[in-house]
């Protein structure tokens, strides 16, 4: 009785709509007919295998964008362009290849972004909190680190002779990019202002001034981050008369300032607005230090597109300063921000900041070639985000649902979380949702339980991929299994036996004059 009462409900509104919310040809079977024949066509391409060795690596992280999030952010992209949003496609959504990725950390089910950053950069899986070490190195606890760091793939393509870049969203010593190139037991010491003193008298040093010293050539550093660089109650060059953004260091460095001495004489550059980063010409600059905010980078809503660069420019700056190398680049990319958005239950900022790195993506499909370039789209978790209420084709993303809850006669939107900032209650009772601006940016969306700061999701995300030996991201893996495909893929790391004689592709031979590459080429074939 309930499920039809919940249906004439959902008539009666489709009726107020007017017409269907659904384009004319898809009454016709034939348009699904032929789309589903379009489709097995393009399967049976796929039979033929890109075996190319991999000149180029990018990564592209959206943080905390499981597959809910996937799902909503193309509806919202699609009605963002008029659409009603359901048929419409990802750039991600494109991609030939899809699996299924299981993030748990080794000492937690539902896991956090910097475990789960060590295994997709280092290939290893490793306890919550901690970056760039194994499971054997213990949280917060500096004498466990010595002995139990690993490497990431970043370091692998800059040994192979690559160039190797980091783009994010948040700060540059965030989680996820930190595993790149930090080996630190707490993802929370940002600067040594951030550490305990026993651990600064052990020796451990802060992610920050690891960004600059383990691998001190990372040619493309961008993101947020400055206060973490300079000397404690320095001023921020953008915010001078904001202390909160002022410096935190406590050892008296100033890292940028240190960074730009040593790449003076090498071509390299360091900018902190939207401005100075787009005056660049790329093929005038081999070094790149781009902080454009004391911490994380705004919200691309709340962006100020004058001032502060966005993702998709920030990656386009990027890969044409990294294709430059003759022997390719490895390029990490990520949208942070999605994270944090769901983490404040604010489920606009988070679709905003998916649909922005999806724009991304499409910017670095246009400036690669999918034979040489493999292209890797994942997240490192899920989060309590969820969408339904039996909504018709059309209905806002954000909106409510076609019906009133049945126990306490409320209408509800669509979007809902598990835990969160959003649970409220109103003389007693579940606050109405009709009466407030459920489709503002910074919307709190209801959740079941009352958390300060919603939580992330324990279930499996996705893997998008293509280029070269993108058909090994397939079914459902581990995730520390990503990134030795993708150095598989390149060649570089401790897969290289194959790349004379397993894979069926010659070895590439760019970099080299073509007189020469076509001698190697014939020796190749003929040992």
């Amino acid at each position: 009785m309930k499920v039809a009462v919940f249906f004439i409900l959902s008539c009666l509104v489709g009726e107020g709509m007017g017409k269907p919310e659904f384009p004319e040809k898809e009454k016709n079977p034939a348009f699904w007919r032929q789309w589903a024949q379009t489709s097995i066509k393009n399967a049976l391409n796929l039979q033929n295998l890109n075996k190319n060795i991999a000149k180029n690596l990018i990564l592209f992280l959206g943080d905390g964008m499981g597959v809910p999030t996937v799902t909503a952010a193309r509806i919202l992209k699609g009605q963002l362009n008029g659409q009603s949003g359901e048929e419409s496609q990802l750039e991600m959504d494109k991609f030939p290849y899809i699996a299924l990725s299981k993030t748990y950390n080794t000492n937690a089910q539902v896991p956090d972004s910097a475990g789960t950053a060590t295994a997709f950069l280092c290939g290893v899986k490793a306890n919550e909190g901690t970056v760039g070490v194994s499971a054997a190195a213990v949280r917060s606890q500096c004498n466990t680190t010595q002995g139990n760091e690993v490497t990431s793939i970043l370091r692998w393509a800059k040994e192979a002779g690559k160039s190797v870049g980091i783009v994010t969203t948040t700060r540059v010593n965030h989680a996820t990019p930190s595993a790149a190139y930090a080996h630190s037991v707490d993802r929370d010491w940002y600067s040594d202002g951030d550490m305990p003193t026993e651990a600064l008298q052990s020796g451990c040093k802060d992610i920050a001034r690891q960004l600059f010293e383990n691998i001190p050539d990372i040619d493309v550093i961008m993101g947020g981050g400055r206060r973490n660089m300079y000397p404690k109650n320095v001023s921020d060059v953008e915010y001078p008369g904001d202390k909160k953004h002022n410096g935190t260091r406590k050892d008296g460095r100033n890292l940028l300032a240190e960074w730009i001495d040593r790449v003076k004489d090498k071509r390299g550059h360091y900018v902190w607005n939207k401005g100075s980063l787009l005056s660049l010409n790329p093929n005038n600059v081999d070094y790149l230090l781009g902080l454009f905010e004391p911490a994380d980078l705004a919200y691309e809503l709340e962006r100020n597109k004058d001032t502060d660069p966005s993702l998709t420019e920030m990656v386009d700056v990027a890969i044409k300063i990294l294709k430059k190398n003759e022997r390719g680049f490895y390029l990490l990319v990520e949208g942070g921000r999605i994270d944090h958005g769901h983490h404040e239950g604010k489920a606009k900022q988070a679709l905003h900041e998916a649909v922005e790195m999806d724009r991304a993506i499409t910017r670095a499909g246009l400036l690669t070639s999918v034979h040489d370039t493999l292209t890797v789209v994942t997240a490192d978790h899920s989060h309590v985000f969820s969408f339904g209420g039996y909504t018709p084709r059309g209905n806002s993303i954000f909106g409510l649902a076609p019906m009133v809850s049945d126990v306490d006669n409320k209408p509800f939107t669509s979007i809902l979380y598990g835990n969160g900032p959003g649970f409220k209650m109103v003389n007693g009772e579940r606050e109405n949702v009709s009466t407030v601006d459920y489709e503002q940016n910074n919307y709190l969306a209801q959740s079941a339980v009352p958390l300060r700061s919603e939580t992330h999701g324990g279930d499996d995300v996705a893997i998008f991929s293509k280029g070269p030996m993108a058909h090994l991201l397939h079914g459902v893996q581990e995730q520390h299994y990503i990134p030795h495909v993708m150095a598989y893929a390149a060649c570089i790391g401790q897969n290289k036996d194959h790349c004379r004689a397993g894979s069926g592709a010659a070895p590439s031979f760019n970099h080299i004059s073509p007189i020469l590459a076509v001698l190697l080429t014939v020796t190749w074939l003929l040992c």
